[in-house]
């Protein structure tokens, strides 16, 4: 359980908490309007979802709005242990950051890269629930 807490500490998860209105603006927004004809005309229709007889399932507003929310979670996540990731050799040199989980020797690196990597997995697994351009533009939204 400490080991989750150090996890939640790293990515300072209760500012996750803080931006998710945010991201539940911009679910309902896009969900408002329903009508996406110009993403579903003809063979390139970009917002269909996965298949394989789970459209139903996956075509739910709840299902889509706990997707969003996964997302956002999962995003974020990959985005601050990364920069935990990259900057730890700057924060064990500077007194203000040096107690964070990885100078202080709480959480080690290859761990937080690691876990950096399954969030990323995560957020992309989760965006393919959710519409093909979603998934598409998932790498894009985890580079920047």
């Amino acid at each position: 359980m400490s080991t989750v807490k150090n996890y939640l500490s790293l990515i300072k998860f209760s500012h996750t908490i803080f931006a998710m209105p945010f991201a539940m603006i911009g679910f309902f927004l896009a969900f408002r309007n329903t009508d996406f004809s110009f993403f579903s005309t003809g063979q390139w229709n970009l917002n269909k979802t996965v298949g394989w007889g789970l459209d139903s399932v996956f075509n739910s507003p709840l299902v889509k709005f706990i997707l969003v929310i996964l997302c956002m979670i999962f995003a974020r996540s990959a985005a601050m242990s990364f920069n935990r990731y990259l900057d730890r050799s700057f924060d064990a040199k500077n007194p203000r950051t040096a107690i964070r989980e990885i100078p202080a020797g709480i959480l080690k690196s290859n761990s937080v890269l690691l876990f950096t990597i399954a969030n990323c997995v995560l957020f992309i697994v989760c965006t393919f629930f959710i519409n093909r351009i979603c998934f598409y533009l998932s790498p894009v939204a985890l580079f920047i």
